[in-house]
């Protein structure tokens, strides 16, 4: 993985959903010694500090929809701050929910367009988030970010895409929680999916694997988007979308030392963390650990950690 600087973003996007508290969370990966743990590894690390929302407007959509300004300002906001970003390092946006992804992954394709080469995004995820606005049963808009940055309709309140991911550079992996009207949309799709049963069957490092190969073959830059539903909740309680059945920590690990491995990642997320329901930040501190073996620490070189109180 090249070295160029680790660049820490702050994104406390809390409008994706009507559980409260994910705007806590770039203060939460701080606190768990996200940037101690890159600096031990070796890379330069700067904290960016938080984005700033863009101003808010009054948008027309469905009634249904939820804090549907807020989330089109914070993308709107984050666009730039993510495509500037990766014209001077390696950023890790810490969320926020996962609708911050609406920008994230808009930005870091319009920077790969300028560089002519082709983005692609692993999403490690128990959901997939293919739903649009006009989809959408329950209005929370941390479910739409797949669907925006593939170029689906429904999202006309938002930026428009210079750079839409073509759906055969998306990889979803670690699905558990889709429903009928996604899974249905999704089969018609040319995007790669991977749910827990076929994990359970054949393990995780082999979609992985075939996914990555594609990936250097196209001299693509990769996107990672990780959220905390992505981990089985008995080790990852801090998230308001807990499903059963998740990555185990040695599965997340594992996903994460093969990412080192390959070099080909060049933009993170680390999303849905709502610190209000963790446990003694032991969340915040499997993220940060995650994001310290993506950036090559080894299994044998963890530390022991207490959770006693």
């Amino acid at each position: 993985m090249p070295q160029s600087p680790c660049l820490l973003i702050g994104a406390p996007v809390d409008s994706g959903k009507r559980t409260r508290g994910c705007l806590m969370g770039p203060d939460a990966f701080r606190t768990a010694g996200l940037a101690e743990q890159l600096t031990s590894l070796g890379r330069v690390t700067r904290d960016l500090g938080n984005v700033a929302r863009a101003p808010l407007r009054d948008l027309p959509g469905p009634a249904h929809l939820h804090a549907l300004s807020d989330t089109v300002a914070w993308t709107e906001a984050l666009i730039p701050a993510a495509r500037d970003a990766m014209a001077e390092g390696f950023p890790i946006f810490m969320g926020g929910d996962h609708s911050l992804s609406l920008g994230t992954v808009a930005g870091v394709a319009e920077h790969a367009q300028a560089q002519g080469r082709p983005q692609f995004v692993l999403w490690l995820d128990a959901h997939s988030d293919f739903h649009t606005p006009l989809t959408t049963g329950s209005g929370n808009l941390h479910g739409t970010p797949v669907g925006y940055v593939t170029g689906q309709p429904g999202f006309d309140a938002f930026p428009s895409l210079s750079s839409p991911i073509p759906q055969d550079r998306l990889c979803l992996l670690g699905l558990r929680s889709v429903d009928a009207e996604e899974r249905e949309a999704l089969e018609r799709t040319d995007i790669a999916l991977t749910d827990m049963r076929t994990i359970d069957e054949h393990g995780i490092a082999a979609p992985l694997r075939e996914f990555l190969a594609r990936v250097d073959a196209a001299n693509g830059m990769l996107h990672v988007s990780l959220d905390v539903d992505f981990l089985d909740p008995s080790i990852a309680p801090a998230v308001g979308t807990t499903v059963p059945g998740g990555a185990t920590f040695r599965e997340a690990h594992l996903v994460m030392e093969i990412l080192h491995d390959s070099g080909l990642v060049s933009s993170l997320d680390l999303v849905e963390l709502n610190p209000f329901l963790d446990d003694r930040g032991r969340t915040a501190s499997l993220m940060v650990d995650l994001t310290a073996s993506l950036m090559g620490r080894r299994v044998f070189d963890r530390p022991t950690r207490s959770f006693a109180a």
